[in-house]
């Protein structure tokens, strides 16, 4: 498992979140540079579309968006990965298996990027985690639990 470095996590909050609040509406943009390493988190009421809204991630299609959600069994971590369709470069199978063996790097990045929600609610590390793969081939679009956050402290 790649461990993540923490050095290489810029993370950036849009206006309308604090660091430790509020949980709901709260997603995360996760995106990389392939040149320096760095990982990029902003935490938001919305997705920043502006992160992804370049023309290299918009082909590459490699961002992470995540959001919390609330449920019968209280808060959840909903992970969304776009595995397949539109004009997208790589075949489902490699990107789904990507995404798969980077899935505990990105958890790591958002559960130490965002340490001081988690910090001011401790309950959250035991909240569900739920990964979704979009795909327009069904072998590949799957919704898999992933643990917890309290798995992915660094």
């Amino acid at each position: 498992m790649t461990r993540l470095n923490p050095e290489k996590l810029k993370v950036y909050y849009l206006p309308g979140v604090k660091p430790e609040s509020p949980l709901f509406p709260r997603r995360y943009t996760l995106t990389h540079s392939d040149v320096t390493g760095n990982l990029y988190l902003t935490v938001g009421p919305d997705y920043n579309l502006k992160q992804i809204n370049g023309w290299y991630t918009r082909l590459m299609r490699d961002e992470v968006l995540a959001e919390w959600r609330n449920s019968d069994d209280g808060p959840a971590l909903h992970v969304h990965c776009h595995v397949s369709g539109g004009f997208v470069i790589g075949r489902a199978s490699w990107r789904y298996k990507i995404f798969r063996r980077e899935m505990p790097l990105v958890l790591q990045a958002i559960r130490y990027g965002d340490k001081a929600l988690f910090a001011a609610n401790p309950e959250l590390d035991q909240s569900r985690i739920w990964v979704h793969f979009h795909a327009s081939q069904l072998r590949y679009n799957k919704t898999k639990l992933w643990g917890k956050p309290a798995d992915y402290t660094i």
